[in-house]
């Protein structure tokens, strides 16, 4: 099978080089036949990788451990949905599932402008298959998925512990499916440029891609934030470290793209913003992609001596290099076709919109590669820390919240001051109305929270009255009941309405984070059963030690030998509010020196916490036992020396037990955390505007298919 998948790549690397010869070539003479056969090399390439990808997959499935890949990542004791999910947790699988992606949708979008914009495709067809080319050679000379060992392995390393956790398996695809969304108006885009049609043709053929970008990018950066807060036992959702802001950065300008496309659209204008940021969001997904897997920001020389580090910096060179040079050679066809007409209009709070995106993309860029840029200016590597993030990213993050509050509710072209206090009114009122609520209730002592709690209720106030007046004026020409109305208004103009959804989202999403990092209650205490924390207005007691043997043949658990925990009592004001059970697994180190029972919970230890979550508050805690007191650390040793490998199991019977009997003091981290359950509906609200937004009308589809119905139906007559 090892054979058939390096197969696969060399037939996918030599497609991809024909692809990209016969596209230029049939665009450079004119020749559309070859256009067409390169862009049927998208298809056959997804054919290929799919087929790649599939025979790595079902080597992860089999347990064939003569896959490098699989022994290094996946076990028999891993769960067959973790194994399944396993191909993407290594380098080699991830460069895969990589290319895989961007050929299934460069084929979708090739697919559906293949009767038009031959020129603009053709040029876009190249340097996407340019893209799979690049991947599809690391595969081949510096990280094959197909490399094998003879004799295989008995058995795996299995999948890192951190990993096995299920929202974790589904966020890389999401984050990879946003990378290469990403390329596509970016080929497109320089596509335009290089056969000089710099019309807002391609921005329409591109826009839903970019908006599938934005939306599975985000989907993936929530999911993240998830697994971060559930399963890493340090209580936070979002830490500012590179891997997180690598994803955050082209989402950010992907979000000024989708906005500041319309006024291209509507008036003609802001053609190079636009071209820029759609340029700096490909590539920023690059570079993404890279910080995922590599050391880059350990060190300079980390990166340096990198497997990956050479042809990736190479390719972000010319990606950064051919985007400057295209944008400033074809400046002259890039000039807007209107001006600004008002400082008071939706154009002039979309481009503030943009800036502020831009500058919060500008920061989150700065901060992370601050310790690349120090380290070669001063020969020293220093970084920063959330506190120098948040002491930039809050205040722009305040604005951008209001922006999204006043954008819906200001006219095009010149908004006449009348018309502004008359839309203003309830948006005001609203922000007004939770300011005094709050200060009575004597949330005073954090501004920046108290403001974006303002700005929340401003921005629900400005897309509630859209919706109200949307109804109102669809129940005057229609006659409908108001539900049926609403449902129609935003039917029959999803793009407007589910933008105001995310709208709400992203205001209900920054108000969980207001309040969840403000007024947050934490505390770290050594406890003994019986005893108890104060948290907050809550009570924590450490009721009992909990322990769990887990046999290594079962496969249905998720790898650890051992489990200790405790059972804790939350109560507020002398009433039981909730019992949590959290724990610590240990997993084998799969390391013989440490002995034969050392080794069984000699690996990572992993921290599984215990949460009682609602929508005011999150009661959270998480335990780390100490397993080296000298009880227990006299049972491993005596197991070590008396025990061989096969029984060594029995000793992990003893060591539970003697941790129930007379459990050492352990380590809680225990945190109160209000409206964290608000991050989580805010972002599916912003799924659920995007989809709307996305989501083509049925009036739409009809109207393509009858058009290309009347077209061929013309074609036959004009033939006949």
């Amino acid at each position: 099978m090892a054979v058939l998948g390096r197969i696969c790549l060399l037939l996918a690397l030599i497609v991809c080089v024909y692809g990209v010869g016969a596209s230029l070539y049939g665009v450079r003479s004119g020749r559309t036949e070859f256009s067409d056969s390169g862009r049927r090399a998208v298809y056959a390439l997804a054919i290929v990788l799919t087929a790649a990808f599939a025979v790595l997959e079902l080597a992860f499935l089999r347990n064939d451990f003569a896959f490098n890949t699989v022994a290094d990542t996946s076990s028999r004791t891993t769960p067959t949905f973790y194994r399944a999910a396993a191909v993407w947790s290594s380098q080699e699988g991830s460069l895969l599932l990589w290319a895989w992606l961007l050929s299934l949708w460069s084929s979708l979008a090739l697919f559906l402008v293949r009767r038009r914009m031959r020129d603009v495709a053709a040029y876009a067809t190249a340097i996407l298959l340019g893209f799979g080319g690049f991947f599809i050679a690391l595969m081949i000379f510096y990280a094959t998925p197909f490399a094998t060992t003879s004799p295989a392995p008995a058995e795996g390393v299995g999948l890192d512990p951190l990993l096995r956790f299920p929202t974790m398996m589904i966020h890389p695809p999401m984050l990879y499916s946003g990378y290469t969304l990403c390329t596509i108006p970016l080929a497109f885009a320089m596509g335009a440029l290089l056969a000089r049609r710099v019309d807002a043709d391609w921005i329409r053929a591109t826009r839903r891609f970019a908006f599938a970008a934005w939306l599975f990018l985000g989907v993936g950066i929530l999911l993240g934030a998830r697994w971060s807060y559930s399963e890493l036992g340090w209580g936070g959702y979002w830490g500012w470290d590179a891997v997180e802001n690598a994803s955050l950065m082209p989402w950010l300008t992907g979000t000024a793209f989708l906005h500041s496309l319309m006024i291209q659209e509507k008036r003609g204008m802001l053609k190079v913003w636009n071209v820029s940021l759609v340029l700096a969001t490909g590539t920023l997904a690059i570079m993404g992609t890279f910080l995922v897997r590599s050391g880059v920001l350990n060190s300079i020389h980390a990166f340096g001596g990198a497997t990956l580090g050479v042809p990736f910096v190479a390719l972000i060179g010319v990606l950064v290099a051919g985007s400057i040079y295209l944008v400033v050679s074809r400046r002259d066809m890039l000039r807007s076709e209107h001006r600004l007409d008002s400082m008071l209009s939706r154009e002039s709070i979309f481009l503030a919109n943009n800036v502020v995106l831009v500058a919060l993309c500008f920061v989150i860029f700065w901060g992370t590669y601050f310790p690349l840029i120090s380290e070669a200016f001063t020969g020293n590597e220093a970084s920063v820390g959330p506190p120098w993030f948040d002491r930039y990213t809050v205040p722009l993050a305040l604005l951008l919240v209001l922006l999204s509050g006043i954008g819906p509710v200001i006219a095009w072209r010149r908004a006449t001051l009348a018309n502004a206090r008359r839309n203003f009114v309830a948006p005001l009122l609203s922000a007004l109305v939770v300011l005094v609520v709050l200060l009575a209730a004597g949330v005073s002592q954090k501004p920046f929270a108290l403001a974006m709690f303002c700005c929340a209720a401003f921005v629900l106030g400005a897309v509630g009255q859209e919706f109200v007046r949307g109804t109102i004026a669809r129940r005057a020409i229609a006659g409908e009941a108001p539900p049926v109305a609403l449902l129609a208004l935003v039917r029959r103009n999803r793009r407007r309405y589910g933008g105001y959804i995310v709208h709400i989202g992203i205001a209900v999403l920054f108000v969980g984070v207001a309040a969840s990092s403000s007024f947050q209650h934490a505390v770290e205490q050594r406890l003994s059963p019986g005893s108890s924390a104060r948290v907050g207005a809550y009570t924590l007691r450490y009721v009992r030690p909990t322990a769990t043997v887990t046999p290594k043949n079962d496969a249905a658990h998720t790898g650890s030998t051992l489990s200790l925990g405790a059972v804790v009592d939350v109560s507020k004001h002398g009433h039981h509010v909730a019992t949590l059970r959290p724990s610590e697994g240990f997993y084998d180190s799969g390391e013989p020196a440490q002995g034969s029972v050392g080794h069984l919970i000699g690996g990572q230890a992993v921290s599984h916490i215990s949460m009682s979550g609602g929508l005011t508050r999150d009661v959270w805690t998480a335990i780390a036992p100490d397993i080296s007191a000298p009880a227990l650390a006299r049972i491993v040793t005596v197991g070590n020396r008396t025990l061989p490998a096969d029984e060594a199991v029995v000793a992990l019977g003893f060591l539970a037990r003697a941790y129930l009997k007379n459990p050492p003091p352990a380590q809680f981290h225990f945190i109160v955390s209000p409206l964290v359950m608000w991050i989580w509906l805010g972002g599916l609200i912003v799924f659920g505007g995007g989809l709307i937004a996305i989501w083509p009308a049925p009036s739409a589809v009809r109207r393509r298919v009858a058009m290309r119905w009347r077209a061929r139906s013309a074609h036959g007559l004009a033939r006949a």
